[in-house]
């Protein structure tokens, strides 16, 4: 487990602290529609009020062109939800860079962080007008702490205090303890649209777990290396030879990787398309698939049921349309029926789990989607890494302080 500075470690009476929160949800019609990671860190910014400091949030969402503001990315359904959910009015501030005043509030949000210019490339004179704001800077934003940015990274080395919030802190150990000793087997199921994004991971992976479930576009690139036909599905014809090779990989360890042996597919990729069930063997070349048929969703729900630490990233199909939602359905109720552990991460894997009603079912829920990969793939986030520097200069500076 990481060494850095606590919220438990500090006073934080009377102070300015800026947490950088991750709010990156899904938004229709000017309304939050899932509000899971701002519910998640409502613990975070109970006990830093309970304190008697006073709130400056940070956060961004979607991917706006850096510098412009668009209305489209504003943050102010967030505040509308945030202050729903706390009770009380969380002012959204337009202009902060040059100041926030925090008089008639204690708690404000801040607009999208990617309206800045140099949020994205963690340009040092805009990190440096950020940590001016605050008298602590707080990280409790899991979900981009694979992102050296400004907001992450770089306010990190120049406020006068940086620590780690205690929703990072729960990601990094319940993540660290799943992949260090896990009661085994330990099944890992990695869906999604694409291997390129997740490749590194699926490598890592195969030398830790015991059984392996890919799927969506993912499964389709395998059933390709397989030699089978997929028709017009989606998948990266650049990556098939490493798919196979993978394959060949976890046949050697005992974890084969299983395919889809029955498939929902349809003629066009559209939310009226009429799904049809069809043997994997009997694809048409017109043919895509969408999601996994209810036979290989039996078969993934038994390999579920054997499993005793299960760790989730990405869905089977397209679940997002009804009629290609029920592999991933049977696969996370199977996952909430378990007695195995499970972590399940990733932006559309919470809305999984949202709209399948399984919360309750799931022994961690990870705000991560990149970071929660990354740290699978036994890679260094750059978030933490700048939080433990800080933490070992404050150490430091305390020593210093007692000669």
């Amino acid at each position: 487990m990481s060494d850095f500075l606590k919220l438990a470690d500090l006073d934080l009476s009377g102070k300015r602290v800026l947490i950088r929160e991750d709010y990156n949800v899904p938004v229709k019609h000017g309304r939050v529609e899932d509000d899971t990671r701002i519910r998640a860190s409502l613990p975070t910014l109970q006990t830093i009020l309970e304190e008697g400091a006073r709130i400056i949030l940070f956060s961004h969402l979607g991917r706006p062109k850096e510098g412009v503001y668009d209305e489209a990315f504003s943050l102010a359904p967030v505040a509308e939800r945030l202050s729903e959910l706390l009770g009380r009015k969380v002012p959204l501030i337009k202009d902060w860079l040059e100041g926030v005043d925090l008089e008639n509030h204690d708690i404000v949000l801040c607009e999208n962080v990617r309206f800045e210019k140099g949020e994205k490339a963690n340009d040092d004179e805009l990190a440096r007008r950020m940590a001016r704001l605050c008298h602590i800077y707080v990280n409790d934003a899991f979900a981009t702490a694979h992102r050296a940015q400004a907001s992450t990274h770089g306010v990190a080395k120049y406020a006068p205090v940086s620590c780690a919030g205690p929703l990072l802190i729960a990601e990094l150990k319940a993540l660290s303890a799943i992949m260090r000793k896990p009661e085994r087997p330990l099944l890992a199921i990695v869906g999604g649209a694409k291997v390129s994004g997740k490749l590194n991971v699926l490598e890592s992976l195969l030398g830790k777990v015991d059984q392996l479930i890919v799927g969506g576009g993912i499964a389709n690139t395998f059933l390709k290396a397989a030699g089978l036909n997929i028709g017009n599905s989606l998948y990266e014809a650049e990556l098939v030879d490493m798919a196979g090779q993978l394959m060949k990989r976890a046949r050697k360890k005992g974890a084969e990787i299983p395919l889809p042996s029955d498939v929902a597919c349809a003629k066009t990729f559209d939310e009226n398309a009429k799904a049809n069930i069809k043997k994997i063997d009997d694809i048409e070349d017109d043919d895509q698939i969408l999601d996994v048929g209810p036979e290989t969703a039996a078969h993934y729900a038994e390999i579920i049921g054997q499993a005793k630490t299960i760790v989730w990233n990405g869905p089977l199909g397209v679940f997002e349309f009804e009629q290609f939602s029920q592999g991933t359905r049977k696969l996370a109720e199977a996952i909430a029926r378990s007695d195995a552990y499970s972590v399940a991460g990733g932006g559309d894997t919470l809305a999984a789990i949202s709209k399948f009603d399984v919360t309750e079912g799931i022994s961690y829920i990870s705000t991560g989607g990149g970071a929660f990969l990354e740290f699978l793939e036994g890679k260094k986030l750059p978030a933490v890494q700048i939080l433990e520097e800080a933490a070992r200069a404050w150490s430091a500076m305390e020593r210093a302080r007692e000669f």
